[in-house]
């Protein structure tokens, strides 16, 4: 009932006000190093299939055969990538990039939120970069 209601009133304000479907964010996009919210079982996947939100492009098969792999790109790389995207990296403590990590597994990788940076984060990071 809550995501009906969710959906309706969202589609609303995105009507009324013209939003594009990009900039459909959650509190933990937006100040990763104090929120959680609204956490990893909030349906983003669901919401990006209405238009509300977006998702990235792998399908669930090519994202359980990256993940956990190793990548050889260094941590700077992913973070480059993921301010283009849209994040706010402004720190370089380990702890602070890791709350940073784990906010974006969070919303495009629920099932795993380590702060790890592997193969599947970097895929879907790119997906994301190249449909925006």
């Amino acid at each position: 009932k809550q995501i009906k209601c969710l959906t309706k009133i969202s589609k609303n304000l995105i009507k009324k006000y013209k939003i594009n479907i990009k900039n459909i964010l959650g509190h933990s996009d937006i100040a990763p190093l104090r929120k959680k919210d609204p956490g990893e079982k909030f349906p983003w996947k669901l919401l990006a299939r209405k238009k509300i939100g977006i998702w990235h492009k792998l399908n669930f098969k090519k994202c359980n055969e990256l993940r956990n792999q190793e990548i050889n790109i260094k941590d700077n790389i992913f973070f480059k990538k993921l301010k283009k995207f849209g994040y706010i990296v402004n720190t370089s403590k380990r702890n602070e990039l890791k709350k940073i990590i784990n906010s974006f597994q969070r919303r495009f990788r629920p099932e795993l939120i380590d702060g790890k940076i592997d193969k599947e984060c970097f895929e879907i990071l790119k997906s994301l970069i190249s449909s925006k």
